[in-house]
């Protein structure tokens, strides 16, 4: 690019930052803020739960309907905040699942904006790896996305001292200054500023207002624009810190009481949320460390040209983490890790809502958010002085995710991306099933007041009860009452082991070891891609070694046999294969199990009320046909015919009753006969199916002994195989190996 291509360019661009400076309205006088404060007066009086709160709304929510009820999900934890690259690099982050823990802390907030301030520690608890921080940080990410918009615009104030006209002091709008009484310094240009002194709490510029004054202003202002909750007590009753009100006062008696003349002082100055520069998003992490303290700023070189009004105060200002978050949130990791005397000092600041200082008192203008594993709240509880904090904390719990779904959307999200290599289809899926298996507790029929919902219930093998919180599924084993009261019951089933010290979720598998365990098999050279054999050999390796605790338990019935969770596993990706396959080799329809049963409840009807029904291919009316009844009737094993098929009809007029203008849903209303007739239909075609596999491992090993038929069906079976379910030619042949040897061999 030619130099003269550069200049116009960075003209360009300075223009643009230039023109989005002004209007963020990065810089203003007081006079100008407390218009802004008239024209939007809640969003410029919020505390840092009503900011969090309108944080939350502002990204807005959804509904997710599952098996056990519909829950909200808010679109913060999703951290899809619409900014291109960053957005997308953001969504390895994410939090999977936890909606009732983000309800809960939705109302946390709520009972905040009621209380007027944020009257307790918010404490995340849960088995170690149980997305805790995960959450706290997606809160920290929306917050900072927000703050970049016009609804989340924060400020703060500082105190300017101007240069006069002759350079040798401190501008105090005496005769020999160019600016009159009711100017600012606010927007001098900076060789103009000798000294600027910034509130390090970020308090907000109303508190520069004495309190009777602020409160009518609020009062109006509220009034006028019908905001219908009170201020927040940080704005309301407020007061500047020690070092600004020493400042204020000083003007305040340089200038004979004229607030206007001290306000042409302040320079308001919008300011944004970041992690990493700590501003209004702070970890503190469980190291014995003192949260905040004061510092004497008097000895600083900036201000050695204040007049004598000022320069003779012994100015002190707060330092710390806490005054660090002032605006936002505070996350004390893992806070129970720490000596309960490096942090009792919470126990009276959240009573009074401030931190005593050497100097001073710190007003706490932050939302606390703790995390804690569960053995350490434990002991914890059995502290004599449980009980003073027992008040003063709102627990939320963070359990290991029951939803298989919501599980592999962690590894999805955050492993995937760091493996180089091509991942087959169902390796995250095989991995969050098997975690969400050592998580599962056994059913207790007790339980329950239905007491056949606890029958069924208890009857659940893991794998079903898994299947039965992620997808609804009730096993095609249960009769159709009894599918009927499972598939009513799920939310109790959901419910049932929520409660109590060994909730469920508490123990089991952690996303982090699993990570390590597909990270690792990720790395085996061996092997062009990462498949669930891969992983599951890995799986029974780590299993054998019986390094966690959780690996040591005792198998409850069918529950917490983990390395018998890793052949059950192997059995369901086998299953997902063969089905795949069956749909690849063309040989078998999807929908032809469904349509015979639909033709035979037609015959059925027919035959029951002794109607002729009518031929579609000859379009003459016939007897219903024997034949075919009797040998769908052989498939599903039944002995009395006629009762059977009364049942049957029974069953789809009662259906029908509460489903008037709905097609019968047979899948749903028969799923046990339905599944008989799907195995049934596939037993027949299973030769030809496993010969189609067989050829396909044959033509991916570049065997010349295909015929030229088999070949060009092994090909369409790949091809169905690579564009329809996502397999590479590597990862077609690991799982069609896989599931020939299993179930084709002979």
């Amino acid at each position: 690019m030619s130099e003269r291509g550069t200049k116009d360019l960075l003209g360009a661009i300075r223009e643009e930052i230039k023109s989005r400076f002004e209007s963020q309205k990065r810089v203003l006088s007081f006079r100008e803020y407390l218009e802004l404060v008239r024209e939007h007066p809640r969003r410029h009086t919020r505390d840092a739960p009503r900011y969090l709160r309108d944080c939350l709304d502002y990204f807005g929510s959804y509904a997710i309907d599952q098996p056990a009820g519909r829950l909200k999900r808010w679109k913060l934890f999703d951290l899809d905040f619409g900014d291109g690259e960053g957005g997308a690099l953001r969504q390895r982050d994410r939090l999977a699942g936890h909606e009732a823990a983000q309800g809960a802390f939705y109302r946390v907030l709520e009972g905040f904006e009621r209380e007027r301030r944020p009257n307790r520690l918010v404490l995340m608890h849960g088995p170690n790896g149980s997305a805790k921080s995960t959450f706290v940080a997606c809160l920290m990410g929306g917050l900072e996305a927000y703050s970049e918009t016009d609804d989340g615009a924060l400020y703060r104030f500082s105190w300017i001292f101007p240069r006069t006209q002759d350079g040798r002091g401190i501008g105090f709008a005496t005769s020999s200054d160019e600016l009159g009484q009711k100017d600012s310094f606010a927007h001098l240009p900076e060789e103009r500023v000798t000294a600027k002194l910034q509130s390090a709490v970020r308090e907000h510029p109303l508190l520069l207002l004495p309190r009777d004054v602020r409160q009518r202003l609020i009062s109006e202002i509220y009034g006028t624009k019908e905001v219908s909750q009170a201020a927040p007590d940080w704005v309301w009753a407020g007061q500047l810190s020690r070092k600004n009100q020493q400042i204020f006062q000083a003007l305040l008696t340089a200038y004979r009481g004229d607030l206007d003349r001290v306000l042409a002082h302040v320079q308001v100055e919008r300011y944004y949320i970041s992690r990493r520069y700590r501003v209004g998003a702070v970890t503190i992490g469980p190291q014995m460390s003192v949260d905040a303290s004061e510092r004497q700023i008097t000895a600083d070189r900036s201000i050695e040209s204040l007049p004598a009004s000022l320069s003779a105060l012994t100015l002190f200002e707060p330092y710390g983490e806490l005054v660090d978050a002032s605006g936002g949130i505070v996350e004390y990791s893992d806070l129970l890790k720490r000596p309960l005397d490096a942090w009792k000092y919470l126990l009276l600041a959240i009573e009074t809502g401030e931190i005593s200082l050497t100097m001073s008192n710190l007003p706490i203008n932050a939302v606390m958010v703790a995390s804690s594993n569960e053995l350490h709240l434990s002991a914890f509880r059995q502290h004599p002085e449980y009980n003073s904090f027992r008040g003063r904390i709102v627990r939320i719990r963070m359990a290991y995710l029951l939803h298989v779904r919501r599980e592999q959307e962690i590894y999805d999200g955050q492993i995937v991306p760091q493996i180089p290599k091509h991942v087959a289809p169902h390796t995250t899926y095989v991995a969050a099933l098997w975690a969400v298996l050592t998580r599962l507790n056994r059913p207790d029929a007790e339980n329950y007041e239905d007491s056949e919902l606890g029958t069924c219930a208890a009857a659940l093998e893991p794998l079903e009860k898994a299947d039965i919180l992620a997808d609804g599924m009730v096993p095609s084993r249960f009769e159709a009452e009894q599918a009927k009261i499972l598939s009513a019951g799920i939310g109790e089933i959901a419910d049932e082991a929520s409660v109590g010290a060994d909730y469920e979720g508490l123990s089991g598998a952690s996303p982090r070891e699993i990570r390590m365990l597909l990270l690792d098999a990720a790395t085996d050279p061996e092997e062009a891609c990462l498949s669930p054999a891969t992983f599951l050999a890995r799986l029974s390796e780590f299993c054998a070694r019986d390094d966690y605790d959780f690996l040591k338990e005792e198998a409850r019935g069918p529950y917490r046999n983990h390395a018998g969770f890793v052949e059950a596993v192997r059995e369901r990706w086998l299953d997902l294969v063969e089905t795949e396959l069956r749909s690849a080799s063309g040989l078998i329809d999807a929908r032809s199990h469904l349509d015979l049963f639909d033709r035979y409840v037609t015959h059925v009807s027919h035959s029951v009320k002794k109607e002729r029904i009518l031929n579609p291919v000859t379009g003459e009316e016939q007897d219903p046909d024997v034949d075919l009844m009797k040998s769908v009737e052989d498939k599903l094993d039944v002995d009395h015919a006629g009762s059977f098929r009364n049942e049957l009809l029974s069953a789809i007029a009662a259906w029908a009753i509460d489903h008037p203008d709905e097609e019968v849903r047979y899948q749903e209303l028969f799923p046990r006969y339905i599944e008989q007739l799907r195995q049934a239909y596939f037993a027949e075609r299973r030769q030809q199916v496993g010969d189609v596999g067989k050829a396909v491992i044959a033509l991916l090993e570049e065997d010349e002994s295909l015929d030229a038929e088999q070949r060009e069906q092994a090909q369409r079976a790949l091809s169905v195989l690579t564009t329809s379910y996502g397999y590479q030619r590597s990862s077609a042949k690991v799982a069609v190996g896989a599931l020939v040897a299993a179930r084709y061999r002979n």
